[in-house]
């Protein structure tokens, strides 16, 4: 999977429209290779990002979990962490 696409479920508040826009248009730039289309592809390329969003956006809305809902915060200082470890590095 793309590491740019966040983890969106469980999280309280829930993902925002934003959240999911932006995890789809990470989503659909992966499967057509582009960074940005061009022109002949433009309308095509953000029709699949908003078909890609209201779908996850089904998907986030369905999903069950007994688990407590997660903190963003704590959440991006685990991948701060792990990304320290990954590259060597200290975190920020």
């Amino acid at each position: 999977m793309c590491r740019n696409i966040k983890t969106l479920f469980n999280f309280e508040p829930p993902a925002s429209e934003a959240e999911v826009r932006a995890a789809s248009l990470q989503f659909v730039r992966k499967l057509s290779g582009f960074n940005a289309p061009s022109k002949a592809n433009g309308e095509a390329f953000e029709a699949a990002i908003e078909e890609v969003a209201a779908v996850a956006r089904r998907l986030l809305e369905a999903l069950e979990t007994t688990a407590p809902p997660r903190d963003r915060e704590r959440e991006a200082e685990k991948a701060k962490l792990r990304a320290a470890e990954r590259f060597g590095r200290a975190p920020a």
